[in-house]
């Protein structure tokens, strides 16, 4: 992320790319980190909530450090260093044995330019009749420890999928080469094996979206008619302000990160209630997302992907461009990352900011007339492409104290073609003999909320039927149950449709004026059961999957749900190890963590590109304010319907 001006630096602002460089030239003068080396990540050391504070009330600037990953590739070695570009030093420098850091985009590119390249590799797709390697792309993935050959343990491995195009330009994915996948030692760049287990005849399936790839005949088909211009103009600017990178808009104040995993992240959200500022999230973030496909053939059952912990979606985000990805008055932030050399790089317009008209906020018509008020909502987006998928995230802040986290997933679905009268059980036929696997997509997203302080407990809040009798003759009466969660063990919580258990974050160490405790509740949307045998490998390695929500009490070191290392990982070594202590996490500073996403069977709908598929969540005040807080926003200053011909020409 640029800043602007030094005047509008603040110590949570990512790392510059002066800092990136510098990291790895300290490393470079005191550990010979190198030639032979690989920079997994570089990412701002973020200071504690007592540093920042302090810089907010004092200008007391903190010591500015690193968080440094990186790999010798001859010995296989793993290093965590911690570096202090304030004092340009290594403050710590630590071997982590038997793991494997985070792939790069680097080994990505590089490994499937190498196995094109392969004559081994040429020589096997050419007895398919492949012969134009420009048409091919070798796609690598990752390996978790149950399904990594024996013989090959130790190794930075990867695995390949092989995809041809049908032309130049066209859907590469729409060209499995089934049955056909490469073994390569990523650090020596080596092909250590050709699976060549089995083939399938290609089908004539029609997987482009290109208009020039897609056929005349489907072309000249559509009945769709234009569209007529719909303009979103703000002739005298958006409402918001950005200086550096802190937001502020309707009361709202957010200020805005970026790091090569987590991609985007918000801090110090805070919402000033008539003339009082108070705090409502210190950190919102995605820490993981387990993407595992359902389907044991030989194609697909090393198909899991963690494209948060194994790859990093910062590192994933793409540009964004006004008037396709955003629209309207649109103010952007850059993001800077590094290579895996150390060398820093940018990605223009990676975060898009702009406000949105969104229907009725609230409104009554009685009598007397009618009162309304449009609704306005800011929202600060990121979008991320992981290969085949694109998933576009948007968090938006209303004008009565809602916060919503929406997910899009769009892109294009990893298909396997098969033969003639063959079955495809774990999957739907969406081309002929083609199928797409079922699959589930989870999202964990690490939710640090200081509710009017850090002191917090989460309560579940329940629905119950009361019992007919006496004193509920006719079966209405509900009532509401609040459960505190009182340890870590109580934390782990399931989402319940029958009870609309939500889960609501409070502050008991003070009232509001209505004498009652404020709080913030999570309102569950798009959570879905792991649906996975508790002792598959798979759940082994993302139990973070088999509950709706954790809490744990805040710290600094228990960041990743999944573990800090996930590639080639074989047990999770987060939350299910850390809540295993069952610590207290009454009234004192938690972290609320939240599973959810798409559990997707695929429809032929979603070929060859999937529309969006939303889900999302919202935080709701739950007795933060003392009334609705939106009471104040002016009225639509012109007549809603000024622009209706009928009126205009009716001589009523």
């Amino acid at each position: 992320m640029t800043r602007t001006t030094t005047g509008t630096f603040h110590p949570l602002d990512p790392l510059g790319a002066d800092e990136f460089a510098k990291a790895a030239a300290v490393l470079a003068r005191e550990h010979g980190v190198g030639d032979g080396w690989r920079f997994a990540s570089i990412e701002l050391a973020e200071p504690d909530k007592a540093a920042v504070s302090a810089f907010d009330g004092s200008g007391t600037v903190p010591d500015r450090r690193a968080i440094v990953v990186c790999f010798d590739r001859g010995s296989g070695d793993t290093y965590k260093a911690l570096v202090s570009l304030t004092g340009d030093n290594v403050v710590s420098w630590q071997h982590i044995p038997d793991v494997q850091a985070n792939f790069t985009v680097d080994e990505w590119e590089e490994a499937d330019a190498f196995l094109r390249g392969h004559p081994d590799v040429i020589a096997a797709l050419a007895k398919r009749g492949i012969t134009d390697m420009s048409l091919v792309f070798m796609d690598v993935w990752t390996y978790g420890d149950a399904v990594t050959p024996e013989k090959y343990r130790g190794r930075r491995l990867g695995w390949s999928d092989t995809w041809v195009r049908s032309a130049e330009g066209a859907n590469p994915y729409a060209g499995p080469v089934n049955g056909f996948h490469c073994v390569i030692d990523v650090n020596k760049m080596e092909l250590l094996e050709i699976e060549d287990t089995f083939s399938v005849e290609r089908p004539e399936v029609m997987g482009e979206y290109v208009p020039r790839h897609i056929p005349e005949r489907i072309r000249n088909a559509s009945t769709r008619p234009p569209l007529k211009p719909l303009d979103i103009v703000q002739p005298e600017g958006p409402s918001f302000t950005l200086e550096g990178n802190k937001l502020e808009w309707q009361n709202w104040s957010l200020r805005v990160g970026f790091n090569y995993r987590e991609g985007m992240t918000l801090h110090a959200v805070t919402y000033t209630d008539n003339g009082r500022v108070r705090s409502i999230a210190n950190r919102m973030s995605f820490a993981e997302m387990a993407v595992p496909y359902r389907d044991t053939s030989t194609d697909h059952y090393r198909r899991t992907a963690f494209d948060i912990g194994e790859w990093g979606i910062g590192f994933m985000t793409t540009s964004l461009t006004l008037g396709c990805d955003c629209l309207g008055e649109i103010r952007y932030l850059d993001a800077v990352l590094h290579d895996s050399h150390g060398v820093p790089f940018t990605i223009e317009n990676a975060i898009c900011i702009h406000e949105e008209d969104n229907a009725v906020l609230w409104k009554h018509v009685d009598h007397d007339g009618a009162e309304v008020r449009r609704m306005r909502r800011l929202t600060v987006s990121t979008h991320v492409t992981v290969a085949n998928y694109e998933y576009l995230v948007y968090w938006r802040f209303y004008q009565d104290g809602n916060i919503e986290c929406e997910v899009r997933a769009t892109g294009i679905m990893v298909v396997s073609h098969f033969p003639e009268g063959g079955e495809h059980p774990s999957g739907t036929l969406v081309d002929t003999r083609t199928y797409a696997p079922f699959h589930q997509h989870f999202l964990v997203a690490r939710l640090d909320l200081d509710v009017d302080g850090t002191q917090n407990t989460v309560y579940a809040t329940e629905t119950e039927i009361v019992p007919m009798g006496p004193d509920n003759p006719l079966g209405l009466a509900l009532r509401q149950k609040n459960t505190p969660l009182r340890t870590e063990l109580e934390g782990r919580q399931d989402f319940d449709w029958q009870s609309q258990r939500a889960w609501k974050v409070v502050n008991d160490n003070t009232t509001t004026g209505l004498g009652t405790a404020p709080a913030y509740k999570l309102v569950p949307g798009g959570a879905i059961p792991s649906m996975f045998d508790p002792a598959s490998p798979i759940f082994q390695r993302t139990g973070a999957i088999g509950h709706t929500v954790w809490v744990t009490p805040n710290s600094p070191d228990e960041r990743w749900p999944a573990g800090e290392f996930v590639n080639q990982s074989k047990v999770d070594h987060g939350l299910p190890a850390w809540t295993a202590a069952d610590r207290p996490i009454e009234n004192t500073d938690v972290v609320l963590w939240y599973t959810f996403g798409i559990h997707h069977i695929p429809r032929p709908e979603d070929w060859p590109i999937m529309p969006a598929d939303t889900v999302s969540f919202w935080l709701k005040p739950a007795g933060f304010f003392d009334r609705n807080p939106a009471l104040d926003v002016a009225p639509t200053p012109e007549a809603c319907d000024h622009h209706h011909p009928h009126h205009e020409d009716s001589d009523d």
